[in-house]
């Protein structure tokens, strides 16, 4: 199998294809915690996005502020039981709000498709359920977006961090090695994802979770505020591992090519090159 190429792009959701700012799963999880005369702050509900949601909602349990807001309202410290009657909550609450807050993010579509027009196989993983993401899945594609194989975490061993959404979408996609895909998504957790699946991972700025804004609040910023909370979202991804980092999926394409460089020119044996 060709190495020096590269054969599949693995993309995200929400933040990284549809709904700039990643604002969706945001709303619902407020709406949730405040069902149950909770506050969640904004910074929190994002801390550990992309995460399957179920994971997510026990993360933002164990943080201080929340385990002790729900002790005080239950008389109990959170327990097993109260995550899963909070994720089974979550579901009905995320549909509602998934189908306001899913637009195909400017740019994906084309990019997407001139991708497909060059053999590349374009493959999805989520925080969503496969009931959550099939909205966003028939949204997407009557907007002009349309993966070639999409894998939800509650469709195999676990969700992110964890490499087994991504395993499957390569075998789905009958593409290998690891080393000749590229994971792009906007979360640290997605960077973790592609990490450890050995793939070539690029984190998104501008569109995602570490910005959160929506496109037209982020049209409104000074340019000295995007400038500044684009280079906080960039270390951030840095940091966690990103091989590279772009401001949104349609400013790739050149990554790519660098991507490729790596592959044709470096001595390569299944180790990543950054």
């Amino acid at each position: 199998m060709q190495t020096n190429k590269v054969r599949a792009i693995m993309l995200d959701w929400a933040g990284t294809t549809v709904d700039h700012g990643s604002i969706a799963p945001v709303l619902a999880l407020q709406a949730l915690f405040a069902q149950h005369g909770l506050t969640l702050s904004t910074d929190d509900a994002r801390r550990d996005m992309g995460l399957l949601k179920r994971d997510h909602i026990q993360a933002i349990l164990a943080l201080p502020g929340i385990s002790a807001q729900w002790q005080a309202v239950t008389g109990h410290a959170p327990e097993e039981a109260d995550i899963a009657s909070l994720f089974a909550e979550f579901g009905p609450l995320q549909m509602k709000i998934i189908t306001q807050h899913s637009q195909v993010i400017d740019g994906v579509a084309a990019t997407v498709n001139g991708w497909k027009a060059r053999g590349l196989r374009i493959g999805s993983t989520t925080g969503y359920t496969r009931e959550m993401l099939t909205p966003v899945l028939i949204r997407a594609a009557q907007e002009g977006y349309q993966p070639d194989a999409s894998v939800c975490p509650d469709e195999v061993n676990a969700g992110r961090p964890a490499p087994w959404m991504l395993a499957r979408n390569a075998q789905l996609l009958e593409v290998y090695p690891p080393s000749a895909c590229v994971k792009i998504g906007d979360t640290v957790s997605d960077i973790e994802e592609g990490r450890n699946a050995g793939m070539w991972t690029v984190g998104l700025t501008r569109t995602g979770n570490l910005i959160g804004l929506d496109a037209a609040d982020w049209t409104r910023l000074p340019e000295a505020e995007k400038q500044l909370k684009l280079k906080r979202a960039e270390e951030r991804l840095l940091d966690a591992g990103a091989h590279f980092v772009a401001e949104s999926l349609a400013a790739c394409d050149g990554i790519l090519q660098k991507i490729e460089q790596h592959l044709q020119n470096a001595s390569f044996n299944g180790v990543l090159v950054k």
